[in-house]
């Protein structure tokens, strides 16, 4: 038995890497190909690559399936923030908590070819680094020297790219790190500043949350209703808050707030390597979905911090739950509890795109080297 299971661990990690060889490089030389009408067809540019950037999740998200790594959400309905401008919050624990919460949205139609990931920047230079930055999501560094440089280039983002790209969901890991290694750190500051030490997650840093909700958020659509000549004309308005009113377009706000409570079986996090591997045995992931309405969030620092605070020792207090008695606390009247299933059919659909791509591809190569040369 143990040597079938090695065996199965070198296949599935072979059929990984044939995977990102033959799927990647197709959507990247397609998505190339297409830049050069783009300024043409703008719109249908960035359908086309939201479609593809979907179809490219849908592979990590074969791998988790196949492995056996099923998946149970709880809670809100996350389709009553559907087609609304959405803010995601999770916990982080590990390196799976990505490629989970991909596979939990690929069956969801319209959720991640219109989502933007504000992720580390060391994920930029791995595999799928070129993917995250042909879709236009967002690297930020960590560390308190790159701090407040990495939150002015979020605020330049979203105006450059989340918005005139019609992006309805943005993904954030306000704990801007791993569990294991924000736990200790995060108790200490708990300690000094009179807080709840949180065992299941770390206080979250609210930096990157302010910055989204000052551009995007519901204050800013109210205000966004005021008439130019009132802004121009008011001597309190400085002169880049006027800029930012004015090019506002009504209903660019952020709606909803989706708080997304990642739990792993007996407190231990997959990790990719499981994903890729199997290397563990098949197992249950729940995610557990609370829906606020942005307006609910204050609006000035201390009072956001206060509120995103509050979530975080709230999931500490559910997992707490939920690992003693495999439930999660009950939620509101619209509570949901599915089985997350995914579609073989299109999967052998997808695969079949992509590998008469690359085939497709190699040919139009080989053809023009033998041209050229």
């Amino acid at each position: 038995m143990s040597f079938l299971r090695y065996v199965r661990i070198v296949a599935r990690t072979s059929f990984a890497v044939v995977n990102n060889i033959y799927c990647i490089p197709a959507y990247v030389v397609w998505m190339m190909a297409l830049r050069l009408v783009r300024p043409l067809f703008t719109s249908l540019y960035w359908k086309i690559e939201g479609l593809m950037y979907h179809w490219l999740l849908a592979m990590v998200s074969l791998w988790s399936w196949s492995a056996g790594y099923e998946l149970v959400e709880s809670g809100d309905e996350p389709a009553a923030c559907s087609d609304r401008r959405t803010l995601v919050l999770a916990n982080h624990q590990s390196t799976a908590d990505v490629p989970m919460l991909m596979a939990a949205w690929n069956p969801r139609a319209g959720v991640l070819p219109n989502l933007m990931w504000i992720m580390d920047r060391v994920f930029k230079f791995t595999n799928f680094g070129i993917v995250s930055v042909l879709h236009e999501d967002f690297f930020i560094q960590a560390g308190k020297a790159n701090r407040d440089l990495s939150l002015e280039e979020l605020r330049q983002h979203i105006h450059k790219f989340y918005l005139p790209l019609g992006r309805q969901f943005m993904v954030l890991f306000p704990e801007g790190g791993f569990l294991h290694k924000r736990r200790e750190v995060s108790q200490r500051f708990a300690e000094k500043n009179n807080l709840p030490k949180l065992e299941y997650v770390s206080l979250p840093r609210a930096g990157a949350m302010r910055v989204i909700m000052e551009e995007i958020g519901p204050q800013t659509s109210a205000v966004a209703n005021t008439t130019k000549s009132d802004l121009k004309n008011d001597s309190n308005c400085v002169q880049n808050t006027v800029k930012k009113i004015i090019d506002y377009n009504i209903g660019d706000s952020i709606e909803w707030i989706l708080d997304v409570t990642i739990a792993y079986p007996d407190r231990i996090p997959l990790h990719l390597q499981d994903v890729v591997c199997a290397i563990r045995p098949p197992c249950t992931t729940h995610l557990h979905y609370r829906l606020y309405p942005s307006s609910e969030v204050p609006t000035d620092v201390e009072g956001m911090t206060t509120w995103l605070y509050d979530r975080f020792i709230e999931k500490d207090k559910m997992l707490e739950e939920f690992y003693r008695t495999g439930k999660f606390p009950a939620g509101s009247t619209t509570s949901v509890t599915r089985q997350v299933r995914q579609d073989n059919l299109r999967y052998l659909i997808l695969h079949s795109f992509f590998i008469a791509s690359t085939f497709l591809q190699y040919k139009v190569f080989m053809s023009l080297l033998g041209y050229f040369w």
